[in-house]
């Protein structure tokens, strides 16, 4: 940490930035045809895709896609709310998470977090720990408005950094009935501490320094700054290889998106500050008794995050640790990512809860 500069080290933290360039309202309404229908994967035959959109509690108007099974009409579906990594977007793993879970009979929503990809918020590249966890809530306030929607059987997914929104969400949201994570990171605790916690009193306190002095330049400019480049426009071979990794799904054909963060400009600076001191988990135990699915490759360089919370976590919790795989596998490779298990789970777990009308009925014919 100490061979890099602090402003640097919160880029590092933030994970995934890459290259700096001007995002003006006028570049995005160049934004192609093509380029809004860019999809990551193909779209299955077994699902429906539409586009949506709906507010959150701070009137930020989110962008989704809602994927429904094909043949299932008519009836009431149990239904996931799905977003990450962190730096993603729709078209991205989350995307291919909807798609796949709805192919097995639920009605999944991937949605970009505000500020991002095509939904709502100036200005454009910050994050919250915040806001974002409302937006988890906001996209269950529109699942549980939809007529072939089962509003008590609801759950969420959250990939990578937003696995720990997904879990705040729940924590406070006893709506959501079951929550999962794969390759979860914990941004709050990553940005404010570094990778395994690595980060002094006195790095954090030059690291605020910085980011304080950043405002200033930003308020003199009117525009907030974006860090140095993190992720390289090719490799060298001396890189980490978490760094390979992250490039080899952001900077590739197989992940890249122009509206997502990590593929393009990175974060701003000064989004880091507001995770510097707010614990995204704090109230982590009160998601029980709805139960917890944490996955992790066993070879992530952020497996130690999901270690953690499950041990933090209560009862009712399940670990499932996916041999040979890295961070980034469980973003879009199909043969790794445990959608079985996944299946099974929220099948388990969003059974519904009987109405008042129906245990009348029910009490009526006995």
């Amino acid at each position: 940490m100490k061979a890099i500069s602090t402003l640097a080290a919160v880029s590092l933290m933030v994970v995934g930035q890459a290259y700096s360039q001007s995002d003006t309202k006028e570049n995005r309404k160049k934004e192609t045809a093509a380029q809004k229908d860019h999809y990551t994967f193909e779209l299955s035959d077994k699902v429906t895709r539409k586009k949506v959109s709906f507010k959150n509690r701070y009137g930020i108007t989110l962008a989704g896609d809602l994927y429904l099974p094909k043949g299932l009409d008519g009836k009431a579906l149990p239904a996931l709310a799905i977003s990450g990594p962190f730096g993603a977007v729709k078209e991205q793993s989350s995307g291919l998470y909807a798609q796949t879970m709805a192919a097995r009979g639920f009605a999944a929503l991937a949605f970009d977090a505000s500020y991002t990809g095509e939904s709502n918020g100036e200005p454009r590249n910050v994050a919250s720990p915040d806001i974002n966890t409302e937006d988890f809530s906001a996209a269950i306030d529109f699942l549980g408005l939809q007529k072939n929607i089962d509003r008590n059987r609801i759950g969420v997914i959250g990939i990578c950094g937003f696995g720990g929104m997904a879990l705040n969400a729940a924590a406070i949201d006893k709506r959501i009935k079951a929550v999962a994570t794969t390759s979860m990171y914990d941004m709050t605790r990553v940005i404010s501490k570094g990778y395994n916690d690595a980060v002094t009193l006195e790095q954090r306190s030059k690291i605020l320094e910085d980011l304080n002095q950043q405002r200033w330049k930003d308020a003199e400019t009117g525009e907030p700054a974006y860090p140095p480049s993190h992720l390289p426009e090719k490799l060298t071979g001396n890189e980490p290889q978490f760094v390979v990794d992250y490039f080899n799904y952001y900077k590739t054909p197989r992940g890249y998106h122009e509206r997502s963060v990590n593929s393009t400009k990175g974060w701003r600076l000064t989004s880091a500050l507001s995770f510097m001191n707010m614990p995204l988990l704090t109230y982590l135990k009160e998601i029980s008794p709805r139960p917890i699915l944490l996955i992790a490759g066993a070879n992530a360089h952020s497996r130690y995050f999901t270690d953690d919370i499950y041990k933090m976590a209560s009862e009712p919790k399940e670990l499932v640790i996916i041999p040979n795989a890295v961070h980034v596998d469980l973003y879009d490779k199909l043969d790794v990512i445990p959608f079985d298990k996944l299946e099974t789970f929220f099948k388990d777990n969003l059974k519904g809860e009987s109405t008042a009308s129906e245990k009348v009925k029910s009490s009526e014919g006995k």
